[in-house]
């Protein structure tokens, strides 16, 4: 059960216009940004900055943006920015090897040493305490360059926000979403949990 609930999409004007933006990523406005609404100030800074971690600058696309999501939420464990992070990463044409596999990253023929060491940057990234060393530093010199390690870690410390803000919220989360992450995900134990 959710701990603040989900405003209308009608109640403030200016994030509805601004959430239209999900509707590429997701298919829908989130529930997290209909509740952060009831401070509005706080849902258009949330989508603006959001905009601006998932523009692709360099070469980092956005199906990997939405892989490394899906590697920060899993190392929080919040399920409901699993599901949304697995969805958009489906929606921005991830191979489906790779939609298929996220689990096996590390090991897993469908994935390239670039993206690799993406993943466990922001697995690295993820952890309390941080575990981000030199020799994550080196791996990620060989393959990316510092704008793109930058776009990397925009996503990481949005998704650091949206994990606490998800979890603690226990945010519910919507049909489509639960679809994606029961096909994708569902095969390692992915449920719900607080998110029903």
């Amino acid at each position: 059960m959710a701990l603040v609930t989900p405003l209308s999409a009608e109640h403030d004007l200016e994030t509805k216009a601004l959430a239209e933006f999900f509707n590429e990523t997701l298919g829908f406005c989130p529930n997290s940004v209909l509740t952060m609404q009831r401070r509005p100030a706080i849902s258009k800074a949330f989508i603006n900055l959001n905009k601006a971690v998932m523009a692709n600058e360099g070469r980092v696309t956005s199906a990997l943006k939405r892989m490394i999501a899906w590697v920060s939420s899993n190392a929080t464990g919040c399920r409901y920015c699993q599901a949304h992070a697995i969805r958009a990463a489906e929606r921005y044409a991830a191979e489906q090897e790779q939609l298929d596999n996220i689990w096996e990253y590390r090991t897993h023929s469908a994935f390239s040493e670039a993206e690799r060491v993406a993943l466990d940057f922001s697995l690295a990234a993820s952890q309390v305490p941080n575990a981000v060393n030199a020799d994550i530093k080196a791996r990620l010199y060989k393959h990316w360059d510092e704008g793109e390690i930058v776009e990397m870690l925009g996503v990481i410390s949005l998704f650091g926000y949206l994990n606490r803000w998800n979890d603690s919220m226990g945010t519910s989360l919507e049909e489509a979403a639960v679809e994606s992450a029961h096909q994708y995900l569902g095969k390692h134990g992915w449920e719900r949990g607080k998110h029903g």
